[in-house]
């Protein structure tokens, strides 16, 4: 296999390699495992990665408060049109709830919800933030509760056929006119995982890299109603048409890996944005 990027700072090809190969046969035995299997592998795949690659960024990474705070300020961007004193928001995959807990700020309850606590030692712990951990499947929770439902960088792990419970879980925790603000890394400007040094497709921990076409057609089938696009624009997330952006799909899918590459960035970016109402 040939490098397709440059080796970043602090690793090796060797690394990059091993990483590659590590993540690679552990997310092959995820896509072709169960859901029972899935429940289990989902808890322990982390941890045999990390052993394996002991220079993984997760692991040698250290995230100053500046660059958390942009992070989630960023994450802010998108969601805060629909934070209200009154609103229950809801966050899949909150890891170090951090983000929860700058919203909890916002709203009257938020709610955080995780396969494990991985708050830090002295985390901020509003009272009216709430750590739920769940197998990944079932949520012990009041259905038709929140106004928002938010994930980031989330829905490109999930085994394709959990996205369908995924989506409808979700729907089912939104009162009427409650939204799923939800951002993913888009399939032509990847692959996003360590597959972008050696791959065209993501072969990692990325089970599956979406478009707003097919996006959008998972959250109809799962019984969302409205939905539209988001936008950055003069530093926040603006609903926009989903259509103009399914049709620059449209013509940018047939051309080579490279240039679709290349184009997207301008016209779709790298993450694609989306507002799905109940």
């Amino acid at each position: 296999m040939k490098l397709r990027r440059p080796v970043p700072p602090g690793r090796t090809e060797e690394s990059l390699r091993r990483h590659y190969e590590t993540e690679r046969r552990l997310a092959d035995r995820l896509r072709a495992s169960t859901r029972e299997e899935r429940t289990r592998l989902y808890a322990t795949m982390y941890d045999e990665l990390f052993q394996a690659v002991p220079d993984h960024p997760r692991l040698t990474a250290t995230e100053d408060p500046a660059s958390l705070d942009r992070k989630n300020r960023d994450k802010l961007s998108l969601v805060e049109p629909w934070l209200r004193p009154e609103s229950v928001f809801v966050e899949f995959a909150a890891g170090d709830c951090s983000f929860a807990a700058l919203v909890a700020a916002r709203v009257a309850k938020a709610i955080a919800i995780d396969i494990s606590d991985q708050r830090p030692a002295g985390a901020p712990r509003p009272a009216n933030l709430e750590l739920v951990i769940y197998d990944g499947y079932t949520l012990d929770l009041p259905p038709g509760g929140a106004d928002l439902v938010f994930s980031d960088q989330f829905l490109e792990h999930l085994h394709p056929d959990d996205v369908d419970h995924h989506l409808r879980l979700a729907l089912g925790l939104l009162r009427p006119g409650g939204r799923y603000a939800l951002r993913t890394p888009h399939r032509f400007s990847g692959p996003h995982d360590v597959s972008r040094y050696f791959d065209d497709e993501p072969r990692g921990f990325h089970l599956h890299e979406w478009t707003y076409g097919e996006m959008a057609g998972a959250l109809r089938a799962a019984g969302y109603g409205a939905i539209e696009g988001g936008r950055r624009v003069r530093g926040r997330y603006q609903p926009v048409p989903l259509g103009p952006l399914v049709f620059a799909e449209r013509l940018l899918g047939p051309l080579s890996h490279g240039l679709r590459r290349r184009l997207s960035k301008p016209f779709l970016a790298r993450n694609l944005v989306l507002f799905a109402g109940r």
